[in-house]
């Protein structure tokens, strides 16, 4: 069974996307286990600390390297990624030549009232997560517009559609994560 260190990129207690990781997580049952990675108390990222790496950084870095794989789960704000999932991100990355990501495959997904989706923030993020040389799983693409009652409180998906597609996203990325663990 695989690890999944899961990034949420919002903060907030009811976010829709951490009801889209919990609804994945449900899909994947059997298959892998997520691991929630804690980011709300990161300091912000500051080359001058890389001697003296901050101990929630290095807790971090090594819940991802624990890892077999990664997945971003996020809002988009302002067309783009969060600061705190970008934050994350850098925290986990650095200091040069010592990021935790490196070659764990990855997978996108995110939610957002709106009708993209959360497009514009996968484009931004998937830009940052090939440049610290994780390995993205391209397709399928998944952006959903979140309405009242896709999800349930127990994460079990209500629209059949739905719940096929998710179903397929999550298979996708189990398969990915076996073609960088075979």
């Amino acid at each position: 069974m695989y690890r999944i260190v899961v990034f949420v990129g919002s903060l907030r207690k009811q976010s829709i996307n951490l009801q889209l990781a919990r609804a994945l997580e449900k899909l994947a049952a059997g298959q892998a286990t997520f691991e929630y990675a804690r980011i709300d108390d990161l300091p912000l990222y500051n080359q001058d600390n890389d001697g003296d790496f901050p101990a929630q950084g290095v807790r971090l870095k090594n819940h991802v390297r624990g890892a077999d794989a990664v997945l971003f789960v996020t809002p988009e704000y302002n067309r783009s990624i969060p600061g705190v999932l970008k934050n994350a991100i850098d925290t986990a990355s650095r200091p040069y030549g010592d990021g935790a990501f490196d070659g764990k495959p990855a997978a996108v997904i995110g939610a957002s009232p709106g009708a993209p989706g959360a497009a514009m923030a996968q484009q931004h993020l998937r830009n940052v997560l090939v440049f610290v040389n994780l390995a993205v799983m391209a397709q399928p693409e998944a952006f959903l517009q979140f309405k009242e009652g896709l999800i349930e409180a127990d994460g079990s998906i209500s629209n059949e559609g739905t719940r096929k597609f998710l179903q397929g996203f999550v298979d996708a990325f189990i398969r990915w994560i076996g073609k960088h663990h075979g």
